[in-house]
Formats: C-alpha cells, structure tokens, sequence
C-alpha cells in the first residue's frame, strides 16, 4: 500500500511539474498567435528595464520574458515585482481584484536513500541523482498594491537620447567585446569562420537605436562559436530551417536582455517575421523549447556584458 502511495505521489508532482512548462508555454504561444513579442519591450512603456525581485535583483530567463509581456499588456512601467505574502510582510496589500503573474522557480533536490527506484546505478555518484524541478508562484507589481513605501521601488527614469547620432559609450563598449565589426554592404549578419560581424553603414539604419539594437543581435550570435559558448544552434545554422530559427529565437531573446542592461530599447527584425511559425511550432512540439531559448540568451548576454561592465554599470546607476 505504502509502495502504491508513493507511486501515486510521484506521478502526480511529474504531472505538477510538466504542467508548469506547458502553461508557459501556452502563455508565450498565445502572445505570438496575437502578433507580439515578449522579448520586444517598450520604453514608451517603462517595460524596457530588466524586471526585478523586492530586494532589487534581476529576474532571469523565462521570467524575464513572462514579466515583460505583463508589462507591456498591463501597462506597467515599474519593474519591482513580489508576491502576496512578501507585499504583506513589507507593508502593502495587494487591491482586490487585482490578477497576478505567473513566474517559476527552477531547481534541483537529491531523493532520498530508501527510495529505491531512484537510487544510483552501480558507478554514479551522489551528484548524478539530482532530481531537477520547476515550480510555479504568482507575483504582483507594486503598482498592483497599496501601502509600500514606494521610495524602495523608483519606476525607472526613462532617457530619451538622441540616437540619429553616434553614441560613444557604445560604440567603446562594443570595441571591448572581442569580436569586430565593420560598417559594409546592405545586410547584417555574423559569419562564423571568419569570427566578425558585418554591418550596414549607420547612416543606412532609422535611428541610432536601430543600429546598436542589430549590432547586439549580431553579438549574441557570436557568442555561439566554438571559443565561446560552442552552440549547437549556431555551427550546424545552415542545416534546417528550424535550427535557423532556434538560433535567430536566442539572438532575439538575447539582443532584448543585452539591450535592457545598456539603456538602449530592442528593435524588432522586420526580417524575422517569416519566423514566427517556425517558433510557433517549436513551442508546440517541445513545451521546454523556449526555456531553453531564454536560459542560453541569459547565458549569451552576460558573457557580452562581462566585456561591457563599465558601461552597464556607470548606465544602471
């Protein structure tokens, strides 16, 4: 009886935990289907901004694209996020009414010894049994809630620089990252033999924005060599259609994250349209694609702003 309890109990935090990925997923494929991108966010509407737990640290991954669509739908331009429970203890109380938002948790824990079927194979170590799991939890914006003491949470002073020139923060913090680039030709693109990116003239671009927006997704495909982060998506590029679009999905992902931190607003690849029904039907497929999408954009941002900091940082401060 004991062994068909412990079964039952398996089985159902297995479903708990796929689920989670599926309502995710479901949520970023309803954005698609209505024509937006929750990696695409607006300074026009406060949601450009990296979001942020109470304590003031970033969110990352997944949650970064599922607060930004919140945002951005919502209409929200302050990036301090929290749960029920943390606006309580700080104070505040959540207006009735008010709908929260989906983030997740990502973890891992070790099964204990008397669980049988879970216990190494001859040869593995303790490590090699880490159980991995995603757990769900709704937080609130603090526009949501009354009573904090909003000194802690400032919405974010939006700068509206003008961009129809150069910019020579960027341009140096760009010149740190080791990959160049050269301002040639009519198309944008990073080519992974000779390891340098290739871009328009500037003056060829709408707006200074446009030209450093492309210039990181440019970046973030260079991350991918074999020298860097050794992405699958980016060396076998050319062999399929969807592995062309699993590639372009990270670069996407990865220009916004890139851009959030550096004070610049995304820019949509107009380019990219044709592959939105590739992404589409990834998603669909696999309710982890876009987990993983996020965790290597993350991982491909922090690597090109691991060159930027003095940038960042002088910018974020």
């Amino acid at each position: 009886m004991a062994r068909s309890t412990d079964k039952a109990r398996k089985t159902a935090t297995t479903t708990a935990r796929i689920d989670v990925y599926e309502e995710v997923t479901n949520q970023i494929v309803e954005l698609l289907e209505a024509g937006t991108r929750p990696w695409s966010p607006r300074w026009a509407s406060g949601a450009a901004s990296l979001p942020l737990r109470h304590e003031g640290t970033a969110y990352r991954g997944i949650n970064i694209l599922l607060l930004w669509s919140a945002a951005m739908s919502r209409g929200y331009a302050n990036p301090y996020w929290m749960t029920y429970r943390q606006a309580h203890e700080l104070g505040g109380q959540v207006r009735k009414g008010e709908k929260g938002n989906l983030v997740v948790h990502a973890g891992t824990f070790t099964p204990k010894d008397d669980e049988a079927d879970q216990r190494p194979a001859e040869g593995e170590d303790g490590e090699d049994r880490a159980r991995h799991y995603l757990k769900r939890y709704i937080v609130f914006n603090v526009e949501q809630i009354d009573g904090l003491d909003m000194t802690k949470y400032p919405a974010p002073q939006v700068e509206i620089k003008n961009r129809d020139d150069r910019d020579p923060e960027l341009d140096a913090a760009f010149s740190r990252y080791p990959v160049p680039y050269r301002e040639s030709g009519n198309s944008a693109y990073y080519h992974p033999v000779a390891d340098s990116i290739t871009m328009p003239a500037f003056a060829e671009f709408v707006s200074g924005n446009a030209f450093y927006a492309t210039l990181a997704h440019e970046a973030i495909h260079s991350t991918g060599h074999t020298s860097r982060l050794n992405r699958e998506t980016l060396y076998e590029y050319g062999k399929s259609k969807e592995i062309r679009a699993a590639e372009e999905l990270i670069a996407e992902i990865g220009a916004a994250m890139l851009c959030a931190q550096i004070g610049m607003e995304p820019t949509e690849r107009e380019d990219h349209a044709a592959y939105v029904a590739s992404w589409l039907r990834a998603l669909r497929d696999d309710k982890r694609a876009i987990f993983r999408a996020a965790t290597a954009a993350q991982a491909a941002s922090e690597l090109i702003l691991s060159h930027m900091a003095a940038l960042a940082m002088s910018r974020a401060a």
